[in-house]
């Protein structure tokens, strides 16, 4: 219920994660005999591309000796919203572990965040580097396994959709001023937000009956059938290794029953 403190970092862990996608990225330069004679990794920051357009203005006398570099790339993020189309029962609940103990969850509420990844380069080729090194993998997208809450484990996959690509040039001025080509890559995270986790006052499940009849009137119909399944050893934990013992008993006419097999898997 709101007023009940819990951080599980979702929104922070989708952003760094979305930036791990692109910070490997580099260029090459060849000279006229196809030889490589300079290879570059590609800068990304976190920021918008108006803050590093303003660098470059402030640089803008190109025989200063240090200035902002490029090609480079930078990302933000820039909206989130809520996604009915993955919307499920809001008071659904499912268990999980920790290790030790059950622990109750409610159904992750489902929200998109955007992302918006920009390219700036001084050389158009540079730009198409770049550019040609991510269109591929989106089909339109590449999911990201993410770990959303770490105190269960709870794991999944997260699509990085690729939504639009636009492209300005933003050269002005006269041939002292610096060039910055801009490709701007809009995409969408389609991930979860979890809730507090609880204690579960249930407990771990240890045993499981089921009593069969021959009749599907379940009133009056006789048991016939004792069906038992327990873990053995019978205190082992979620993450033991363990198998499970068997017990098929039958009832007499006074309804009492008495073991007859014993299996153990």
């Amino acid at each position: 219920m709101l007023g009940t403190y819990y951080y599980h970092e979702i929104i922070r862990k989708t952003i760094v994660s979305f930036g791990t996608l692109f910070n490997a990225i580099s260029i090459r330069h060849d000279d006229k005999s196809g030889n490589t004679y300079s290879e570059l990794k590609v800068p990304l920051a976190y920021g918008p591309s108006q803050k590093f357009l303003a660098r470059l203005e402030q640089q803008a006398d190109l025989n200063k000796p240090v200035g902002i570099t490029l090609p480079r790339m930078s990302f933000e993020m820039n909206n989130v919203s809520y996604d009915s189309s993955r919307k499920t029962g809001i008071t659904q609940t499912f268990k999980a572990s920790d290790g030790n103990n059950v622990k109750k969850v409610f159904m992750p509420v489902p929200y998109n965040i955007g992302f918006e990844l920009n390219i700036l380069a001084k050389l158009n080729d540079d730009a198409l580097q770049i550019i040609e090194q991510i269109l591929p993998y989106f089909q339109p997208s590449f999911n990201l396994t993410v770990d959303l809450v770490k105190s269960i484990g709870e794991k999944r996959d997260i699509p990085i959709v690729l939504d639009s690509i636009n492209f300005q040039d933003d050269y002005e001025g006269d041939f002292s001023t610096r060039r910055a080509l801009i490709y701007t890559l809009g995409f969408t995270a389609k991930t979860y937000l979890f809730g507090p986790v609880a204690e579960s006052s249930e407990g771990l499940i240890k045993k499981v009956q089921v009593d069969y009849a021959a009749d599907t009137d379940v009133r009056n119909a006789k048991r016939e059938v004792r069906y038992t399944v327990t873990p053995n050893p019978v205190d082992a934990g979620p993450d033991d290794d363990f198998g499970f013992s068997e017990t098929t008993s039958f009832f007499s006419d006074s309804k009492s029953y008495s073991p007859t097999r014993q299996t153990d898997i």
